[in-house]
């Protein structure tokens, strides 16, 4: 907290719901956190010269992927009067298709409102259960898809220039 190097041990301290770890001088601004160790966790052996990573900590360039990863282009902007609407044609309360779907109803009535994007399972359910199309194929992603089945070559990525004699 005060920006200055930890020399010794660094404290775990809990401050307005946060976890930090600072130096001894700056543990009294919150309450201190108590973790019991693992012992049973092998931490791998560091090589000479390198500094060594904790075993739970990503690699680096690499991130945990999300629900957006997974999906095929992108949700439309308005989906949630799609689903609305969809729902009201075919007579159904919310309740009703939150039971055709088995799912809870408070997750039909959020994402109705807009409140809550629905994870590909979900959407998946919605579009089958209600006959609509939730998801709008993006022209970059299709033609992506496409030229990634297309294998390049170097010849590809290189531009051979004649030498002046």
């Amino acid at each position: 907290m005060c920006g200055e190097t930890i020399r010794g041990a660094p404290k775990l301290i809990r401050v307005e719901g946060a976890e930090l770890q600072v130096c001894a001088r700056c543990g009294k601004f919150g309450t201190e956190v108590q973790q019991p160790r693992r012992t049973d966790v092998p931490r791998p052996a560091a090589r000479p010269g390198q500094p060594g990573r904790p075993v739970n900590a990503p690699a680096p360039g690499l991130r945990k992927r999300d629900m957006f990863d997974y999906m095929e282009g992108e949700i439309v902007e308005d989906y949630a009067d799609r689903i609305k609407n969809a729902r009201t044609e075919k007579g159904l309360s919310q309740k009703d298709l939150a039971l055709q779907m088995m799912v809870r109803e408070l997750l039909i009535k959020k994402i109705e409102k807009g409140e809550l994007i629905p994870e590909e399972e979900v959407r998946k359910k919605l579009e089958k259960v209600l006959g609509i199309k939730l998801v709008d194929v993006v022209a970059g992603d299709a033609e992506s898809k496409a030229q990634a089945k297309i294998t390049q070559t170097l010849g590809d990525l290189t531009i051979i220039r004649k030498a002046k004699k």
